[in-house]
């Protein structure tokens, strides 16, 4: 670890104080249902692992999985510089070595062909930023565009070229109407929908799993666009409904001490601001302080801690 370095983005970054907010374990969740809907990328995913698998061992890979990606974003967000680095070396290598096949035309292709990365980089920025800032988190549209071109770097480390990627709102909405024609619901996205709906539990936890993830599941679903709810055949809450709902859970999960929140593994937030000096905390009034002169208006920040 190298005492003093802020990693690639830094205490003063937007992505800095987003990633510390709870709502984005919602917002990977999001990003799931929303990634499995292309069918190359969601195929890439099922033939390389057994994470969406209906078994014990099925179950055990899926949730590794989940905390796997957890910890890379933490660490691309809050380590040292060459461990960042070092994370993004360890993911381009195996993505090299893995491909799939096309059951239709026996096509092989590789999992880091860049219209693959680039999908599942933009359905992830595009599921935090959705649900933080439908929740209530403080993010004014400037401070939007300044997090999408943040994280080209994210994107250079899985592979892409960061020119190549979207890096303002209306350059993500433009990438999403154009990939659009090319999703759909197939036989790997049912699998994967009812893995998010019904995961594999051991017995003693399935009253957990119809208590609290059920809840998780559905508000990541309720606040999938329009589309990936008419692909997926199943119906949502009016989107003022989920609107209130994330908003909810927004209030119910940052009533939680942050450093409560932090102590979790992997504890990236925590080394870091012991790294770095406790004014580096991240925390949303940071980006409150400068979002009306970025925005331009004082009026945007009301309208999203309403």
């Amino acid at each position: 670890m190298t005492a003093g370095d802020p990693g690639l983005f830094g205490p003063r970054s937007v992505t800095w104080q987003m990633h510390a907010d709870p709502m984005m374990w919602i917002a990977g969740v999001r990003a799931l249902y929303l990634q499995a809907l292309h069918p190359r990328a969601v195929r890439g995913v099922h033939q390389n692992s057994a994470a969406f698998r209906m078994s014990k061992q099925g179950s055990r890979d899926a949730w590794g999985r989940l905390m796997r990606t957890a910890d890379f974003v933490g660490t691309l967000t809050y380590g040292t510089t060459e461990a960042a680095e070092q994370a993004g070396a360890a993911v381009r290598g195996i993505h090299r070595r893995l491909s799939a096949t096309d059951p239709a035309t026996g096509e092989r292709y590789g999992i880091d062909a860049p219209d693959l990365l680039l999908w599942v980089h933009c359905a992830e920025v595009d599921s935090y930023l959705h649900v933080l800032r439908r929740s209530g988190y403080p993010v004014g549209d400037a401070q939007a565009d300044a997090y999408l071109d943040e994280q080209r770097v994210s994107a250079r480390l899985v592979g892409l070229d960061p020119a190549g990627v979207p890096g303002s709102r209306a350059a993500l909405a433009a990438y999403f109407a154009r990939v659009r024609p090319e999703l759909a619901l197939t036989p790997e996205a049912r699998e994967v929908d009812d893995f998010l709906r019904r995961p594999p539990t051991p017995p003693v936890l399935v009253p957990a799993r119809a208590l609290l993830w059920r809840q998780v599941a559905q508000l990541a679903y309720g606040a999938l666009p329009a589309y990936a709810h008419e692909l997926y055949g199943r119906p949502a809450p009016p989107p003022p409904a989920v609107t209130r709902r994330l908003r909810a859970a927004g209030r119910l999960l940052r009533a939680i001490p942050p450093t409560v929140r932090w102590r979790l593994p992997p504890r990236h937030i925590l080394r870091a601001v012991e790294r770095l000096g406790p004014d580096t905390r991240p925390a949303p009034y940071k980006l409150r302080r400068s979002a009306a002169i970025l925005d331009g208006q004082e009026g945007t920040q009301g309208e999203l801690r309403g």
